[in-house]
């Protein structure tokens, strides 16, 4: 089953989806994410979101893909000049199996402009073992995941 959220975030903000059950034996991967600015083609802006496994103390545009709690990333740049608009996008997204909550975060580069995000993620039953490889797997990367 395909499950999709889309959202709005502000500049340096930070949305938490809901994907952690009891047992856990939902698992999660993403199988589509998109970015699309408030006012697309109105003015210049470069967007940057990403998808973490963990809340984030803080919300920046620096994308570090060795980083083991990072899911996915995208870059957006809008251009406006003369009546005319160009962008470009630029996403990779990880293909692991999670079954806990994410975080998504967006930072604007030339200002505060808004943007959306859609994503799609694949549920998959997971198995007792599975269900608890991931969990621990999580737990035993961030701590604070069990907390």
């Amino acid at each position: 089953m395909i499950k999709t959220f889309r959202g709005l975030l502000l500049d340096d903000e930070q949305d938490r989806i809901r994907l952690s059950t009891k047992k856990g034996k939902i698992g999660y991967k993403i199988i589509n994410f998109q970015l699309m600015p408030m006012n697309p083609g109105n003015q210049t802006n470069e967007s940057t979101m990403k998808i973490y496994k963990v809340v984030q103390s803080t919300v920046d545009e620096v994308v570090d893909l060795s980083d083991h709690n990072i899911l996915a990333a995208a870059f957006y740049v809008n251009t406006s000049s003369s009546g005319t608009a160009s962008n470009t996008t630029t996403i990779i997204f990880e293909q692991e199996t999670f079954n806990q909550d994410i975080y998504i975060t967006h930072t604007e580069r030339n200002g505060n402009e808004p943007c959306n995000y859609y994503l799609e993620l694949e549920s998959i039953p997971l198995t007792d073992n599975a269900a608890a490889v991931s969990t621990l797997r999580d737990i035993r990367l961030n701590p604070q995941v069990g907390a």
